[in-house]
């Protein structure tokens, strides 16, 4: 029976004051994170006499990739929330586009309070178990960089989260993960059957083709939906492929 704990309604009541207060608070420096390629900062957002901690990563602080738009990534982790939304998984924290960053444009994102010791490499078999969810994800979204200190739980309700979306959404397969524990095995029918009604023209969630518009090229959405269809057809988790790289580096 699918379970992962995010997917349950469970959002407090403040949620709505913490996506107006992402979206249209005073935001203010206050530190740098210093692991990745990119430019990462700890914001504090200040929204109606409140404050809430944010992640804060601007498009001019990406590394060019070869293979991505240049300042593409902070559309995709947008991206990335809207998908987990519409699938009813809930793990992406709350991730919105903000043009007036302290240093331009950029993804201002929920912080999530967890302990960084605690991930997929230490989790336990109980929790790894919890990630089936996560991994229909990241093959429907083409996760080119899935490593284990990517999937976490919150420090107080033990609820999943699953962070750092900017390398996702490739028309080719450029699947990178750690997470290769259930390849071969049958996807639960639940997850198909969330996968088959989120992208279905009778589906209240079908405008999130539309959403995803001012994020992705219309080529990506195309391959997003082909893959949705691929899968569906499949309905197996994909084994490790022998024929190119298949881990991300590093690994955490």
């Amino acid at each position: 029976m699918f379970s992962v704990n995010s997917v349950a309604n469970s959002m407090s009541e403040s949620f709505p004051q913490l996506q107006q207060a992402l979206q249209h608070g005073d935001l203010e420096l206050k530190g740098q994170f210093m692991l990745g390629s990119n430019y990462t900062f700890l914001v504090e957002v200040t929204y109606e006499d409140k404050t809430y901690p944010a992640v804060y990563k601007p498009s001019k602080g990406e590394q060019p990739l070869w293979d991505f738009p240049e300042q593409s990534l902070a559309q995709r982790e947008v991206a990335a929330y809207l998908v987990s939304e519409s699938l009813g998984f809930h793990f992406v924290p709350f991730t919105t586009l903000r043009e007036d960053g302290p240093y331009g444009a950029g993804s201002i994102q929920q912080f999530i309070e967890y302990d960084p010791e605690y991930h997929y490499f230490t989790f336990s078999d109980d929790d790894k178990q919890l990630l089936k969810p996560v991994v229909l994800f990241d093959l429907l979204v083409n996760n080119a960089d899935r490593k284990g200190g990517h999937v976490f739980f919150e420090n107080e309700s033990h609820k999943l989260y699953a962070i750092d979306h900017g390398i996702c959404f490739h028309e080719d397969d450029k699947l990178r993960t750690v997470l290769w524990d259930f390849g071969g095995q049958k996807i639960p029918d639940d997850l198909l059957f969330r996968l088959s009604s989120f992208l279905s023209p009778q589906s209240s969630d079908f405008n999130l083709l539309h959403q995803l518009e001012p994020y992705l090229t219309p080529r990506e959405i195309s391959a997003l939906c082909n893959r949705a269809d691929s899968i569906l057809q499949r309905g197996i988790f994909p084994r490790q492929p022998r024929d190119r790289r298949a881990m991300p580096w590093p690994p955490l």
